[in-house]
């Protein structure tokens, strides 16, 4: 991260070094062997002025120099305070470092039990600010406590002289942003572990304990490096035999996009296991969209099919969503028909959506999918792959001998290399199979 720039204003004349400097004291605190470890470390922040805070109630005879020079001959400016309050009023954007008296009084007199309530509020009211701790070379243990509390460094009033001290201000600004950047990338692994296991747990688990059908499923977000994108789907059988199936697609890819997906796929399986059916059930899901959705422009497309307990009859019911693909024995994979596809949901008051009956035989392979799957581009043009081009691709890879998680992994790699790299667009297969 880089320096603040310090913003233009009036300098006091301790600040300027117009004041008179302290004769400076010999030796070093503890901080002398790490500072010179470290100085190579943070030259690369020489050039830059830094400016320090000193807070302690008698900045007339301290021994701190009120010009300063770190090892570049940079200058560093000081800026003195003899209370907490005068530190709030100059705790401005351009401080960089705050050097503070452990012997200062607490605020209000509170916390007269604790020896470090002072430094404990300045770590409160300068959450961002490098702090380094001034006590004597007879109180180390207090100065130990104080860097566990939360300062960079400790101090020696009297072991300390310019150059040490100009040292120690770099140090306390490079660790300070070093452990800044430290917390911020682990906060940030944290976060993204656990948006993993939600958008994992948010994944539909099929309920389809008693149906011979077979299942298999493909998911592949447009976000990059998100598991969950706006497309979903789902699988229920009811206590009847039926097996119910759906695909969705909500317009957009962010995570606005993804919540309201999950919230479609989780009233559909409500609606269902509840009894409800074609028209009735996209009329409620529209309902549900409508009354959850950021923006009025929102629309969803969805394909529902509800297969009967023998299995060779089915209901189809579309809904702006393109149709399914069913792939039989001695015949060539082909769609089911669209011709009575509804509105998206979202798009119209008052919208139909009928449901086809379609037969499907004694055994089949049906598979559910979003327009990720034929939206990729063909090469190097602006050809896409198409619904025809789809049919053409799971025909091939069908008489090659693919067949459940193998066919959708399959399907999704090609169109991937004929696109020519990742697709844009979220991606969701499912696969229903039933065996003679």
């Amino acid at each position: 991260m880089p320096v603040p720039v310090p913003r233009q204003r009036a300098i006091p004349a301790v600040e300027s070094g117009q004041a008179p400097a302290a004769a400076p004291a010999q030796g070093g605190g503890p901080l002398k062997e790490e500072a010179h470890r470290t100085e190579a470390a943070v030259a690369h922040a020489g050039g830059t002025t830094l400016t320090l805070l000193l807070i302690e109630d008698d900045p007339a005879g301290s021994p701190v120099l009120p010009e300063l020079r770190d090892a570049s001959g940079t200058s560093i400016r000081v800026r003195t305070a003899r209370n907490l309050t005068e530190a709030e009023r100059l705790l401005t954007d351009d401080v960089h470092c705050i050097l503070l008296d452990l012997a200062l009084p607490a605020p209000g007199g509170r916390n007269e039990e604790d020896e470090l309530a002072v430094l404990k509020h300045v770590l409160q009211i300068a959450p961002r600010h490098a702090v380094l701790a001034l006590t004597t070379s007879g109180d180390a243990e207090r100065g130990t406590e104080a860097v566990r509390v939360g300062a960079q460094d400790y101090l020696f009033r009297d072991e300390l002289d310019g150059r040490l001290l100009s040292r120690a201000i770099r140090y306390a600004v490079e660790r300070k942003r070093s452990l800044t950047a430290e917390r911020k990338l682990a906060e940030g692994r944290v976060r993204a572990q656990e948006n993993r296991r939600l958008e994992r747990g948010l994944l539909p688990t099929p309920l389809l304990d008693g149906s011979s059908l077979r299942f298999a499923a493909r998911y592949r977000p447009g976000r990059s490096r998100a598991l969950l994108g706006g497309d979903f789907y789902d699988t229920v059988r009811t206590p009847d035999g039926t097996v119910h199936a759906m695909i969705g697609d909500v317009c957009g890819h962010g995570p606005d996009e993804a919540a309201l997906g999950v919230e479609l796929r989780i009233a559909w399986r409500a609606l269902t296991l509840a009894g409800l059916c074609g028209d009735e059930l996209l009329g409620t899901l529209q309902e549900v969209l409508e009354h959850e959705r950021s923006d009025e422009e929102i629309f969803a497309t969805l394909c529902t099919v509800d297969i009967a307990p023998d299995g060779r009859r089915a209901g189809l019911c579309l809904a702006g969503h393109p149709a399914p693909l069913v792939a039989r024995p001695g015949r060539p994979a082909e769609l089911l028909p669209y011709d009575n596809n509804g509105p998206a949901l979202g798009l119209l008051k008052g919208a139909r959506w009928p449901r086809m009956q379609v037969e499907l035989g004694a055994e089949w392979s049906l598979m559910l999918y979003t327009d990720g799957l034929i939206e990729g581009r063909v090469g190097s043009g602006g050809e896409r792959l198409g619904q025809d081009g789809m049919v053409e691709m799971v025909r091939r890879q069908l008489a090659s001998g693919l067949t459940g998680e193998a066919l959708l992994r399959a399907a999704v790699n090609e169109v991937r290399q004929l696109n020519g790299g990742e697709l844009t667009d979220d991606v969701a297969l499912v696969l229903l199979d039933r065996g003679a």
